[in-house]
């Protein structure tokens, strides 16, 4: 029995530098689908190179583009990289398997992290993304506007041991970068989600507990230093989602006080003149 057809999907935006060696590792699928958002490098030229369908787009947000991508797909089982992640041989041939007469609607796969200047110990806790599904069971989820996944609540989710490589974060410069984008990008998303006091509490109290759960929990111990910069990491994007939500709560509340104070003093303006000139009437 023959494997059901896969396309490989990838969005793209200046990835010069990782995009040869993930299109590599996508080889083996039947299509190769890569919409670009307008790359200035040569990221568009190496996806030719690659026999790749190239399309692209402006830019709509991570999950649209990636929806985008998925919906123009010739194939419903999609495989779904970033530029900076590669597929393992052991990945690719586990990937074949399962998809001769699939069990399931989508796959959740293990991924292995770039820590800055060492790869992540096998022996640490690796997340698990669902990247291998049926598109018309899985799509993307809007509920998060910066971190864009597969939606696992519909369909039947299971997991394969075919691992892919992360060769997203090569120094702590990129990562402080990143954390800073993506917070921004978050903060008008929690701030109409969350109350004042819950920010106010996980503030406080959720950074250090984070901390210990990658630390512990997720064995981070085991990656020497840049285990424990990560985690830290972590922490800091946790703190700083939440206290960028709570500032933008405060000027919007700022905002709406002097626009009130604004109305209050046009009425009474308004209310003088008018008291003003029924004096003046016969």
């Amino acid at each position: 029995m023959k494997r059901v057809p896969l396309s490989a999907v990838v969005t793209t935006f200046d990835n010069a530098a990782t995009l040869d060696a993930c299109l590599a590792s996508l080889a083996f699928a039947d299509e190769v689908l890569v919409l670009d958002s307008g790359s200035q490098d040569a990221t568009v030229e190496i996806a030719l190179r690659h026999r790749a369908r190239v399309l692209v787009e402006p830019f709509k947000g991570y999950g649209l583009q990636k929806q985008s991508a998925i919906d123009q797909a010739a194939n419903d089982w999609i495989v779904l990289l970033d530029a900076d992640e590669v597929l393992t041989p052991t990945a690719m041939a586990m990937i074949d398997v399962a998809l001769h007469a699939p069990q399931a609607t989508g796959f959740e796969l293990p991924r292995r992290e770039r820590m800055f200047w060492r790869w992540q110990h096998p022996w640490s806790k690796h997340n698990h993304h669902l990247r291998l599904f049926d598109r018309r069971v899985h799509r993307m989820s809007s509920h998060d506007p910066v971190h864009a996944a597969p939606n696992r609540r519909a369909g039947v989710v299971q997991r394969i041991d075919a691992l892919f490589l992360h060769n997203g974060e090569r120094d702590i410069a990129s990562k402080v970068q990143r954390i800073d984008r993506y917070s921004s990008g978050l903060a008008e998303t929690l701030a109409a989600r969350r109350s004042s006091w819950r920010l106010k509490l996980r503030l406080l109290f959720y950074p250090p507990l984070l901390l210990l759960k990658h630390v512990l929990l997720k064995r981070q111990f085991m990656n020497g230093w840049a285990g424990w910069v990560a985690s830290v990491s972590h922490a800091y994007y946790a703190f700083l989602k939440d206290a960028k939500a709570l500032e933008l709560q405060q000027r919007q509340r700022d905002a709406a006080s002097v626009t009130r104070r604004f109305a209050q003093q046009t009425d009474g303006k308004e209310g003088d003149r008018q008291r003003g000139s029924d004096q003046y009437r016969p």
